[in-house]
């Protein structure tokens, strides 16, 4: 290969690597959108999980005071047959002691329909909560959904720009022998999407390790590709000169 051949070739590798560079970056911002849009998904079923537990309390306690509403009437009807049962009664003790144990079973009621009572109460507080809570989980699914459709549009322009970038590339690799393209992808893959750099002051900018003179000469000479000895990244010498 002559030098005006391998030096018209690194030129398009370069051109290549501009577009190569720009694709891994969207590339790698594609990849972190899904994880975007998982993160939205996973606030808003806390959310969702916050309501569902304020719902499940209101249910909870609505048991708890129709529980307490039967405990209530079977006192009551326990009171009602013991009243019924006074004036069967033969001595002033046994009386006394039935009267006793209506007082008792009064007390008994008086003390669930207090309960009973701060039950509504709680009903009622945690219904304003839910009610509360809805409104808000509505205004965090419209955020939540904006946030998504922000993404999944973002998503699109990088496809838009990803299908132009691929086609140019394309045409930039067209003129350059497949064997060195096929060394520059692998290095590609391999490099964190950087596979071709330039020598800047004695150091190869892809790993900063320096680059001897004699190095610098073949780079120079273009009689074959010159690889760096510690990333194996290919060198090339900016026309605007070196170091300069």
């Amino acid at each position: 290969m002559s030098q005006a051949d391998l030096k018209s070739q690194l030129n398009n590798l370069i051109q290549a690597q501009a577009l190569d560079s720009e694709i891994y970056l969207l590339e790698r911002e594609k990849q972190s959108k899904p994880e975007e849009i998982k993160a939205f998904d996973v606030a808003f079923e806390s959310k969702k999980q916050r309501l569902a537990e304020l719902e499940k309390a209101v249910l909870d306690l609505q048991k708890q005071k129709k529980d307490e509403e039967l405990n209530f009437a079977a006192k009551e009807e326990n009171s009602r047959k013991m009243q019924g049962q006074l004036f069967a009664l033969k001595t002033n003790k046994e009386y006394q002691t039935m009267l006793q144990q209506i007082n008792d079973c009064k007390a008994d009621g008086s003390v669930i329909e207090d309960k009973i009572l701060q039950i509504m109460v709680q009903v009622d507080k945690v219904k304003s909560d839910i009610d509360t809570e809805k409104k808000g989980l509505q205004e965090q699914e419209k955020i939540f959904n904006a946030e998504k459709n922000k993404v999944q549009m973002r998503v699109k322009e990088i496809d838009d720009r990803l299908s132009q970038l691929n086609a140019q590339r394309k045409k930039a690799i067209l003129d350059i022998d497949p064997k060195i393209v096929a060394q520059y992808e692998k290095i590609l893959s391999n490099r964190d999407g950087l596979a071709i750099v330039t020598v800047k002051n004695s150091s190869c900018q892809g790993c900063n390790m320096f680059v001897p003179p004699q190095v610098i000469n073949l780079i120079k000479m273009y009689e074959h590709i010159v690889f760096c000895e510690m990333c194996n990244r290919i060198l090339y010498i900016d026309d605007a000169g070196y170091g300069e």
